[in-house]
């Protein structure tokens, strides 16, 4: 059996708070964000999602910032994921965040209260302070590729910090039009993280769907992982605006499982 840890990206509802009736990323992004904000529901809220998550056959999962935004979330947020994610038995694969230079520490000690050494998503990374906090909580940093067109455009931006790397988002690979397991090979030992996402045309709008009914070679890209030695988690990822995705998750897990062992 592989090693790679399966998680579950918790962004796949980001529609889940406006009843999948999402009208761009922004207004899942902002709805999600304000239900879980409020401290006194957060701990309900976290259950129910966790729960969902555990049904579909998951031990890990990706905790998305519009459920805990470094922003806004207080040692107590931090303390009741915690507790909450134990109850369920789930890991933290990685934390996935947006964070600009005011809240890239308090990103960085989330992602070590959440039990994980993967921070990804955005983060200054040509700010050196940013490396220096990597170092501090002995993390590893994954940068997201959406409007970059090419791994070697991913590799400029990181440099030759070995803390810095790049989380692998294979449908935005797609929309770019660049090779997904190709893009694999080119990064080799700079992925740090992976979301495998396919997507229904290349270019905008970014519409992902159920593997197989894309653009992406997603089974290339889990052998293009295997071939480069990627040992770290591949997180399944599917945000659809406008319903549920829990059923085609829960089949691209078990799709998932089967390429990997």
């Amino acid at each position: 059996m592989s090693a790679n840890t399966i998680s579950f990206m918790s962004a796949n509802y980001v529609a889940r708070e406006v009843g999948w009736a999402m009208h761009g990323w922004g207004h899942g992004d902002a709805a999600t964000n304000d239900a879980f904000r409020p401290i006194d529901t957060f701990g309900e809220r976290l259950d129910a999602l966790l729960a969902d998550v555990r049904a579909l056959g998951f031990d890990a999962i990706d905790i998305w910032g519009g459920h805990l935004n470094p922003e806004w979330a207080t040692d107590e947020h931090v303390a009741v994921a915690r507790e909450r994610l134990a109850a369920h038995n789930l890991r933290v694969a990685s934390y996935q965040v947006y964070a600009g230079p005011a809240h890239a520490a308090r990103a960085c000690e989330i992602t070590v209260a959440l039990g994980t050494r993967v921070l990804s998503g955005f983060v200054p990374v040509a700010d050196p302070a940013v490396g220096e906090l990597l170092a501090q909580h002995d993390l590893v940093f994954g940068l997201e590729n959406h409007p970059e067109p090419t791994p070697q455009v991913m590799l400029e931006k990181i440099g030759d910090d070995p803390r810095l790397g790049v989380c692998v988002d294979t449908g935005w690979f797609g929309t770019q039009g660049y090779d997904a397991p190709q893009a694999i090979e080119e990064l080799r030992d700079r992925v740090v993280h992976v979301h495998l996402k396919d997507v229904l045309a290349l270019g905008e709008p970014h519409e992902t769907c159920r593997w197989g009914e894309g653009i992406v070679d997603i089974e290339g890209c889990v052998r293009a992982l295997q071939r480069v030695g990627y040992e770290g988690a591949i997180s399944v990822e599917h945000e659809p605006e406008t319903f549920d995705p829990s059923e085609d998750v829960r089949a691209m897990r078990a799709e998932l499982e089967e390429w990997l062992r």
